[in-house]
């Protein structure tokens, strides 16, 4: 029963997991002076399809206006830039079930032993949020989040995950200065 007990544990653990996330930034940047944004060319053409990448630049907009930027083609004060990386990854899990060899009723005996794997295959996504000084094209701010993707999200769900990832990414940005 403690067996399953824990098995149902880490099963609610894995489907609450956040975006695990980290940053950095030029601390010799004044961030304030900043007040418009544009994307760069390349982060329209990362390699996801058009309404996730469409839900991504929806999340990182609404997060830029929140934080009192203003979306511009003309001059921008930063680029906004994106990118994607996924990795697949295999875990393995070995379970032995079975008896040994020894005393048996009348004398010695065998038993028998079965070993089961199991293999899991999950994809880690890691998305990059980039904010590029535009005058000098020096990268003064970046902020990464990692997470297991699951591509069997509904639409409502696929959504939630992908605002709340960006949400996390740049909850530090623009840096606080620190007195």
């Amino acid at each position: 029963m403690k067996k399953y007990t824990i098995i149902l544990i880490v099963a609610i653990l894995t489907g609450c997991a956040t975006t695990s996330v980290t940053y950095d930034y030029d601390k010799s940047t004044d961030f304030t002076q900043f007040k418009t944004y544009a994307f760069t060319k390349e982060s329209l053409k990362i390699p996801v399809n058009q309404l996730n990448l469409n839900r991504i630049i929806k999340a990182v907009e609404n997060e830029m206006s929140a934080k009192g930027y203003t979306s511009t083609e003309d001059n921008p004060d930063v680029g906004v830039d994106l990118y994607l990386k996924t990795e697949k990854e295999v875990e393995a899990t070995a379970t032995t079930m079975g008896a040994g060899y020894g005393p048996y009723r009348y004398g010695w005996g065998a038993g028998m032993a079965t070993t089961n794997i199991n293999y899991n295959e999950y994809t880690n996504g890691s998305l990059f949020i980039s904010i590029i000084e535009m005058d000098n094209k020096k990268l003064i701010w970046q902020g990464i989040g990692t997470k297991t993707l699951d591509e069997n999200l509904s639409t409502d769900k696929r959504d939630e995950a992908i605002n709340s990832s960006v949400q996390q990414i740049m909850a530090n940005f623009p840096p606080q200065a620190k007195e």
